[in-house]
């Protein structure tokens, strides 16, 4: 392996490493902001605020408009995954617990591999699967310890599928445009869309704005400005790096960032059994991203000078 190829994969997985941490902190913002605010308020008003803050730094970085041919994918993954996506699981996690949202939401993942391999040609290559089927298990582990009496109703796990569905629908999408646009003009013009697609309830979010408390406010732009205008570029930038299904993959280390943001932030202090099944997403997502060790040992080899050969 070359060394700049090297450190494009090490800035990818940087990249990846400051998504997961800000999507995980989303769903601490999401409680406290959902308390003031109606799903399709919440969305938009996240929209909003990540459209605005990404598109003042592609005008100041000139970033342009994207090329004609990245405009499929980037409209089809504003709609499913910026629009669609949030609404329904806002509106989700008001029906169900925080565990049975995760659980269900974390079938996305999978989902993604699915079609990253039926529709990009994505490799499925033993650790990839083995790595999800690990983190799976951590996030099911979860999912399960977080779960309430009676907290979860067939609507609003019906609304978390439908989310995990948009989600993987809008990253195989995202993929293909990221090949002709830059990952900034491709989130910015997507949180774009999505917005456009949550203007209906722009009624809401003036009324519910003008009683909300200035913390479910600020929860709201925080969720625009971080989780929506960072994360979502530094996630373009990490997939247009490597494979849909390995980022997908990724992924798997929010519940147990969550897990571990609710213990320091809302005082929630997670049992054993949450706490193991973090650590299986973690495992899961280190197994996933880890290449064997004799492909690394030839490219490490190929990279070494040769000694000449005497005559």
């Amino acid at each position: 392996m070359t060394k700049s190829l090297l450190r494009t994969e090490r800035a990818a997985a940087a990249a990846a490493v400051v998504t997961v941490v800000l999507w995980a902190s989303a769903f601490v913002s999401i409680r406290s902001a959902g308390s003031a605010y109606s799903p399709g308020a919440l969305a938009l008003g996240r929209l909003a605020s990540g459209a605005l803050t990404l598109g003042v730094i592609s005008l100041v970085r000139r970033s342009g408009v994207p090329p004609r041919s990245a405009w499929r994918g980037i409209a089809i993954s504003g709609v499913l995954w910026f629009g669609f996506y949030m609404v329904v699981l806002n509106w989700g996690e008001q029906q169900v617990d925080a565990g049975t949202a995760a659980l269900v939401v974390n079938i996305g993942p999978i989902l993604i591999a699915l079609l990253g391999s039926r529709l990009l040609g994505d490799a499925m290559p033993p650790r990839l699967l083995a790595g999800m089927g690990v983190s799976f298990a951590g996030a099911v582990t979860v999912g399960l310890s977080m779960s309430g009496n009676g907290g979860s109703s067939v609507l609003g796990v019906a609304l978390c599928l439908l989310a995990a569905v948009a989600y993987a629908g809008g990253v195989v999408a995202q993929k293909p445009a990221l090949a002709r646009a830059s990952a900034l003009q491709a989130t910015t013009f997507g949180c774009l869309v999505g917005a456009v697609m949550c203007l209906p309830f722009a009624g809401q979010l003036i009324h519910q704005a003008a009683d909300a408390p200035v913390s479910a406010t600020l929860n709201m732009v925080y969720l625009g400005v971080f989780p929506t205008a960072l994360a979502f570029t530094t996630w373009a930038y990490a997939l247009a790096r490597t494979t849909a299904s390995k980022m997908g993959a990724t992924t798997y280390a929010v519940p147990a960032l969550v897990v571990l943001m609710s213990w320091l932030v809302l005082g929630e202090v997670p049992g054993l059994l949450t706490l193991a099944g973090g650590v299986l997403c973690l495992a899961g997502v280190a197994v996933s991203r880890s290449r064997p060790r004799a492909k690394a040992e030839r490219a490490a080899a190929a990279t070494e000078p040769q000694p000449e050969q005497v005559p």
